[in-house]
């Protein structure tokens, strides 16, 4: 049976609105992955580029760290919080004394606990509507 190298990784977890996300933070140089693709190619534009290096700009460790990381259920804008919530969390673990502070004052360890409000029974279908009220 062949042998497998196994490469040394810390895990974290984020989420956010219906989403969750797993991640591994592999020491070293490398591809940055989400779900099996390149982070550009899964999320796409310039302003998910920008999120996901602020946690590695921040602590200055871009050049020291490269991630995998595997994401589940909600649009693309969750998606892309819950990454950079597990992608910060898993840095403080590698060094907490020196991240902790740096990620906290960024905003970037605080889980975004805004989720969809659940619909109500006889409000008419969604959560905040009215029913229509009859003109006479």
């Amino acid at each position: 049976m062949a042998r497998t190298k196994k490469i040394d990784y810390t895990y974290g977890v984020g989420r956010r609105k219906e989403s969750s996300a797993r991640v591994r933070l592999y020491r070293g140089k490398g591809e940055n992955m989400v779900n099996g693709m390149p982070e550009g190619k899964y999320f796409p534009g310039e302003i998910a580029k920008k999120a996901l290096a602020k946690p590695f700009g921040a602590t200055e460790s871009s050049e020291k760290y490269y991630y995998s990381g595997r994401v589940l259920g909600g649009g693309k804008e969750g998606q892309l919080s819950a990454v950079v919530l597990a992608i910060s969390r898993t840095l403080v673990k590698v060094a907490p004394d020196k991240n902790r502070a740096t990620l906290r004052k960024l905003n970037l360890l605080t889980r975004d606990s805004r989720i969809r409000q659940r619909r109500m029974v006889g409000m008419g279908g969604k959560s905040r509507r009215k029913k229509q009220s009859p003109k006479r």
